[in-house]
């Protein structure tokens, strides 16, 4: 399908000056992603701002029955061009388009319709998609920048999985947060010098990450373990999810949160899993095959560092989790997080977190039927599992999400026959 010519492209010359604003689903990530397209030569701005006035502003926009993703992102970036604080003729958005049967792929859409409702057209939107669905001639993915993106992504899945199994236990309150802090920093520096992203350097990073984790000292107390699914952007984003992680510290639990690398090895194992069934390209069955490779090399060495440490628990690499999926549902169940959601709830109650959170944006159909939809059938395999489903959306309150969040950990706790948890009150 030939391309809009209607659209503001992003040009050569406008990298130059203009100030690209992005929305900010995963904290740690994408902080590292802001620095990779820095070291390019993009001048970045990663949105930070929370708060009630984020949705309020998404709702002039996006109606509620649309999609609370997108209602955020866009609510987050108009917010932004309202601040005063940019130069609207010096400034361009960015959103992911993934190009499946996800709402997600409208997004930039419906962003649109947004700027020129309020007539500023003429700003700039780039797609970031791998499916050739629009192009920019100033903003290119080549193969260096794809390359270090990947890498400190992955980066950022081992921070944040050390991180939520060393903060609740930490003798100096905070140390996690800020051995983070060092790791992005250093990182970037790395980045800047053109290093920490081939195969041998993420290796020996990963265990040094590992180490100076495991050098945090612990407190010998029992928490409760919890887990999280769920969409991509609600899982990830405290501004979707009320700051579901921090909730849950304050409640006395440690978190485990599945990385995204695992969602990328999904999204190319698709594709593969699309040529076997009705026929496809040598050539993009080539490319899958080489990607997933590549992907799952990152796994591996990710899970043999966290390994090193028997003090923290390894994820399960991504050949078990399709393991786990296919005794519940079938591989071709895809839309959304497809059976990968309701896999990463088995694997976290396999694994010890038995207790997990999953988290959807109401009205989103692919997530409720491979999310809430798959509740009673993983219950019907691994009896121990404890989940309760939590709806987000611009109506929804945080008191009563918070409230049945509480009613599960006060499950848990009953199920701890006779022990006492540390911090966590059934109340």
């Amino acid at each position: 399908m030939a391309e809009q010519t209607s659209r503001v492209q992003f040009t050569k010359e406008m990298k130059k000056d203009y100030t690209i604003i992005t929305p900010n689903m995963a904290p740690i990530h994408f902080e590292l992603i802001k620095n990779v397209l820095q070291s390019f030569g993009y001048k970045i701005e990663l949105l930070r701002t929370t708060g009630r006035e984020i949705v309020d502003e998404g709702l002039k926009y996006v109606h509620n029955d649309t999609c609370y993703p997108a209602l955020l992102s866009i609510g987050q970036m108009m917010h932004a061009l309202h601040s005063g604080k940019y130069d609207l003729h010096k400034v361009a958005l960015v959103m992911t388009q993934t190009g499946g049967g996800c709402r997600a792929s409208n997004y930039i859409h419906l962003l649109r319709k947004a700027l020129k409702r309020d007539g500023l057209e003429f700003i700039p939107v780039i797609s970031i998609n791998i499916s050739g669905l629009e192009s920019n001639p100033g903003f290119k993915i080549t193969l260096p920048l794809l390359r270090r993106a990947i890498a400190a992504l992955t980066y950022g899945d081992l921070l944040m999985l050390l991180k939520n199994q060393t903060k609740p236990y930490e003798v100096t309150a905070g140390e996690s947060d800020a051995l983070v802090e060092e790791w992005l920093k250093k990182l970037t520096r790395l980045f800047e010098q053109g290093k920490a992203f081939s195969q041998r350097e993420v290796r020996e990073y990963f265990d040094q990450i590992a180490r100076s984790f495991a050098g945090i000292q612990l407190e010998q107390k029992e928490k409760l373990k919890v887990g999280i699914v769920g969409e991509i952007y609600v899982k990830y984003s405290p501004l979707a999810n009320n700051g579901l992680e921090n909730f849950l510290f304050e409640q006395g639990c440690e978190v485990m949160v599945p990385g995204i690398l695992g969602f990328m090895i999904f999204k190319v194992d698709n594709r593969l899993e699309d040529i076997a069934l009705y026929g496809g390209s040598a050539a993009k069955k080539r490319v899958c095959t080489l990607l997933k490779w590549y992907f799952t090399k990152y796994e591996t060495d990710l899970i043999e560092s966290v390994k090193k440490y028997p003090q923290f628990t390894a994820p399960a690499s991504y050949e078990r989790l399709k393991e786990l999926a296919g005794e519940v549902i079938g591989h071709g169940c895809k839309m959304g997080e497809g059976w990968l959601l309701t896999a990463e709830m088995m694997e976290l109650v396999e694994s010890g977190y038995e207790n997990v959170v999953c988290t959807q944006p109401f009205g989103c159909l692919p997530n409720h039927i491979v999310g809430k939809g798959m509740i009673r059938k993983v219950r019907e395999v691994l009896p121990q599992a404890n989940i309760v489903p939590i709806d987000y959306d611009a109506s929804a309150t945080k008191v009563n999400q918070e409230n049945r969040i509480k009613l599960m950990l006060a499950v848990a706790q009953e199920r701890h026959t006779g022990k006492d948890v540390d911090g966590v009150s059934p109340a």
